[in-house]
């Protein structure tokens, strides 16, 4: 049967359909499925937070994993000095661990964004333990509930819920998996390497996080106590803490050159501090892309990574969307943030709106003290402009009652583009008869095929140039008509 599930990356869904499909985590046969789990008791992330129950809502076992463990190392490297051999293996470790939950867990695995070869999968699957983030299946089922509900409330570590809960309170505080919105992961259960790794989690956890970083030292310049403290301890605490940065700072700040409908940002420092994960705006709208960071100079050493597996034939199929298809995002994002600023600006009443007035009308409004001109068939009032007019009084009351049309389009000065539209917004009227205008009024009231480039709130895009007061060649005066 085919499925009709939406792929991950998707923001929102309509919960009626959720409740309609067929659950990828349901099965008892799961490998985490926990054997004494009974579907009909209240689970404790759904009851109040009180003073009596508070340490029931705690996850202790991630507080002493995430927080516990590493304090314990702080006060260790106390009485533990640093040497420069250890410091060294120390951030050579931090990289290959971190590169095995951005290349590994998040778009190998998560994203299914390349491909690689069973030695690679190993590696990676062995420094992502060293992470201690979690296995790369229950890492990688949250991270698709999270592009798929982003910001909502199945968003396992949404940022609408604060910062410090998004980088690491969902973390530390249980959550009730029911909550949390469905995924696919039926390709991961399928995965021997991933469902390895899920089995043997803790014994990859103490091997890769402390024993291995702890025997290279010990072993090769007869650190142990160093390595165990600053390549096991204190390097999980720094790689978690800024591979955190995604869930959070990574929503936080920035800019959002691709969509502003949800959280993701895209910012330099967020991309120093996680390995190039930081163009995450990027990374919401083309989750399938291996890349995150798209410009030559953007800093991604995951991307770099990858690439160069797939030079050395470890990796392959490397995914990149189509860059007219991101042209277009961020085409579209840009039009957009015009369009809310076009909304901020005085464009004048719409031609459509003004009134009709009679030519003798005009004439007996400038007869009577009133500072009107007429341009291009639209009447402006500029009687609080004379005094302002750059060219001086005389040159502008000199149009005062008549067709300006020829003097302001450079019969006497032709005008900027400034003063075009400083005059739109002085409008107050159209001549009957007066040049196109009228014919244009017509046939917006006739439905004729008359058409205009609209922003999203559906008001008329006014170029520039395109004003309607500026003619190119001096049109017949309305007067003479």
């Amino acid at each position: 049967m085919p499925s009709h599930q939406p792929a991950a990356g998707m923001s929102a869904v309509d919960p009626q359909y959720l409740s309609s499909q067929p659950s990828a985590m349901a099965s008892t046969t799961e490998p985490n499925r926990n054997p004494k789990y009974d579907p009909k008791k209240p689970h404790i992330a759904d009851t109040p937070l009180t003073r009596k129950n508070w340490y029931k809502h705690v996850n202790w076992l991630n507080v002493y994993l995430i927080l516990g463990i590493p304090l314990m190392g702080f006060i260790a490297a106390f009485w533990t000095p640093m040497r420069a051999p250890t410091i060294i293996w120390a951030v050579i470790y931090y990289f290959w661990t971190g590169l095995g939950i951005t290349a590994g867990y998040h778009r190998l695995w998560a994203h299914k964004s390349y491909s690689a070869s069973l030695p690679l999968q190993i590696w990676l699957a062995a420094v992502g333990g060293g992470a201690v983030e979690g296995s790369i299946r229950w890492w990688s089922r949250d991270h698709r509930a999270h592009h798929r509900y982003t910001d909502t409330t199945k968003d396992p570590y949404s940022v609408r819920k604060g910062l410090l809960y998004s980088h690491i309170g969902w973390m530390v505080m249980k959550q009730n998996p029911k909550r949390i919105g469905r995924t696919d992961i039926s390709d991961l259960n399928d995965d021997p390497v991933v469902v390895w790794q899920h089995r043997h989690y803790l014994k990859v956890v103490f091997f890769m996080g402390l024993i291995f970083p702890s025997m290279v030292a010990g072993l090769g310049w007869n650190d142990w106590v160093g390595g165990f403290i600053y390549a096991g301890i204190l390097r999980i605490f720094v790689v978690q803490q800024a591979t955190f940065c995604v869930n959070s700072l990574a929503h936080w700040l920035g800019d959002q050159p691709f969509d502003d409908r949800n959280s993701p940002r895209d910012h330099v420092i967020t991309a120093l501090v996680t390995l190039g994960e930081g163009y995450h705006n990027f990374h919401h709208e083309f989750p399938s892309d291996y890349r995150n960071a798209i410009e030559w100079h953007q800093y991604d050493p995951t991307k770099w990574c990858i690439a160069l597996w797939g030079k050395l034939g470890l990796a392959y199929d490397l995914k990149q969307f189509r860059a007219n298809e991101i042209e277009k995002g961020r085409v579209q994002q840009q039009q957009k943030k015009l369009d809310q600023q076009r909304a901020r600006l005085d464009w004048g009443v719409p031609l459509e709106q003004l009134p009709v007035i009679e030519w003798d009308d005009y004439v007996d409004q400038v007869a009577n003290g009133r500072g009107l001109i007429a341009v291009a068939g639209v009447v402006h009032d500029v009687t609080d402009f004379v005094n302002e007019h750059p060219g001086g009084k005389a040159l502008i009351k000199s149009g005062l009652g008549k067709d300006a049309t020829a003097v302001f389009n450079g019969g006497v000065y032709n005008h900027s583009n400034a003063a075009h539209n400083l005059l739109s917004t002085m409008r107050v009227g159209v001549i009957r008869g007066g040049c196109e205008v009228e014919i244009w009024k017509r046939a917006q009231r006739e439905n004729k095929d008359v058409q205009y480039v609209k922003d999203d709130a559906g008001n008329r895009i006014i170029r520039a140039g395109n004003q309607v007061t500026k003619v190119e060649q001096p049109i017949v005066s309305a007067s003479a008509a």
